[in-house]
């Protein structure tokens, strides 16, 4: 008899939709056999369900069981087979009515007592089952409810064991879809523990990430040790707009293919801040593997990629950024097939200014000589310094302002109420253009031209700037774009001498450290 069913399986953070065809037929020894390029994972889920089968009070067939994967040349992998294909042993013997096996895409991986245990890349599926008109909903762990519900017009079907889920494709009981939660999860994740008050001191550099989060440009901040560098960038999600419920699930289904949801929470309301190790290589931070899986940049999807101690990172390493900096997402390929993952994220860096991090504080010697101080800096190569927008050098924090003894400094919430009206400008201009621009720090170059006109004094001032400082194209449209940015929060219709002045003061360490 044969049985067919529809599950899904991961390819990087896509769903692929994939048949289980299951035949049994008489033979004189029992065996099975299971086709259609599994990994090792589903080839042991046949122990896995020989013994869920016995164990939840059902027969294991001594016949010949055929079990097809279709289609045959899609790899297969995780032990997210198990539930659909222990239904399917059931149905082809006969063990199993299937009133409801056909409306339903199942996913599940079964411990050896027939409980079922989650599966990675429950929202991904979620999201495909939802694409399928001719399926009505899905049915999958218990523990998966929470985050697969968060997809709207599917009926998300949770089940405990193997016996649960044989009664409800049986017919034999009703099990009530879980409710899509996303109100309620939005407002009870979306609570930020820290704040940009904390900071003492360094109004300056509070200016320009407000600048930074405002027209999302990228920004590295220079300064010794212990002033404040880490802490700026880990209030940067602070000042940001909410995550939208689009931009969230985007962000969500990376992690949940990667298996690395936090516990209790199958929803992120809050954007992502990604620190990863300088000693991190080049698989972990762009992604790769075999299959291929997200790395650092593409957790960081609609949040924040901190690289602190910038130098310190291979260079190679920093080199493989470049491209997705530019393009938003990053290709991972292989001889058989090329990979996609998302990767727009804003980058903020640090550095100290020398090896030993005190060359700029008046309260410290420096002992660096100048070529340990050159061969330092240029590990970081001049065209990653020419697509960070906005250079800001972090001095020490004097005293008084340490002991509190000044006024307090700007805290999150100013800061993001003039981020929101920056945005709120970027959003008209930018309404009918092309969909992947929607900041200033993403204008094309005929948007900058169209968008950044300057005036006669202006333009003088920038052909100076651009002499003096050897600046790249590139960096000439940087500064203009960052230069629109400061219009915007200053709610200003046109660009005038005082925005494009400290739009090419954030430029003025390409003079100091790297030319």
């Amino acid at each position: 008899m044969l049985a067919r069913l529809k599950t899904f399986t991961l390819l990087g953070i896509e769903a692929m939709p994939v048949d289980v065809e299951v035949d049994i037929s008489p033979a004189a020894m029992p065996k099975t056999i299971l086709v259609g390029l599994p990994d090792t994972a589903v080839k042991e889920s046949t122990h896995r369900v020989e013994r869920a089968i016995v164990n939840s009070g059902f027969t294991r067939p001594h016949d010949r069981v055929v079990i097809n994967l279709a289609p045959g040349d899609l790899p297969k992998q995780a032990a997210s087979f198990d539930l659909p294909v222990a239904l399917g042993v059931l149905a082809g013997s006969g063990q199993l009515i299937p009133d409801r096996l056909e409306h339903y895409a199942i996913v599940g991986e079964l411990a050896l007592e027939g409980f079922t245990r989650p599966v990675k890349g429950a929202l991904s599926i979620a999201i495909e089952t939802a694409k399928n008109e001719g399926l009505r909903g899905i049915v999958l762990p218990a523990e998966n409810a929470g985050e697969a519900a968060v997809v709207e017009g599917i009926e998300v079907i949770p089940v405990e064991s193997l016996a649960q889920a044989v009664a409800f494709m049986a017919g034999e009981i009703d099990i009530a879809p879980a409710p899509s939660r996303l109100t309620e999860l939005f407002e009870q994740f979306s609570i930020y523990d820290v704040d940009f008050g904390d900071v003492r001191g360094q109004e300056s550099a509070k200016r320009a990430m407000t600048l930074a989060a405002a027209g999302r440009h990228n920004l590295i901040m220079i300064g010794p040790p212990g002033s404040g560098k880490t802490m700026l960038a880990k209030r940067m999600p602070t000042v940001l707009p909410q995550l939208g419920a689009p931009e969230s699930i985007e962000t969500t289904r990376i992690y949940s293919a990667l298996g690395q949801l936090p516990s209790g929470q199958p929803l992120l309301a809050r954007r992502p801040f990604r620190s990863p190790h300088h000693t991190i290589s080049d698989a972990g931070l762009v992604g790769g593997g075999s299959p291929p899986s997200p790395g650092e940049i593409s957790k960081a999807h609609n949040g924040i990629l901190f690289l602190d101690e910038l130098p310190e990172f291979n260079r190679k390493t920093l080199e493989v950024m470049r491209q997705p900096l530019e393009d938003g997402v990053v290709t991972i390929s292989r001889a058989l097939r090329s990979t996609t993952f998302p990767a727009d994220f804003m980058l903020i860096a640090a550095a100290n200014p020398c090896p030993c991090g005190y060359r700029s504080d008046p309260r410290r010697a420096c002992n660096c000589t100048p070529p340990q101080v050159e061969k330092y800096m240029s590990k970081i190569s001049g065209p990653l310094m020419d697509r960070i927008d906005i250079h800001i050098e972090v001095p020490a924090v004097p005293f008084d302002e340490l002991a509190g003894k000044s006024a307090a400094g700007t805290n999150s919430q100013a800061m993001r109420d003039d981020v929101a009206r920056a945005r709120e400008a970027q959003s008209d201009r930018f309404s009918d253009g092309p969909a992947d621009v929607r900041y200033n720090a993403q204008m094309t170059s005929r948007q900058v031209r169209e968008f950044c006109k300057l005036t006669t004094t202006c333009q003088q001032m920038l052909r100076h700037s651009v002499e003096e400082m050897g600046l790249s194209a590139r960096a000439h449209d940087k500064i203009l774009r960052v230069a629109r940015t400061i219009a915007d929060v200053a709610s200003a219709p046109d660009i005038n001498e005082e925005h494009l002045a400290e739009a090419i003061g954030y430029r003025s360490l390409d003079r100091d450290l790297w030319t």
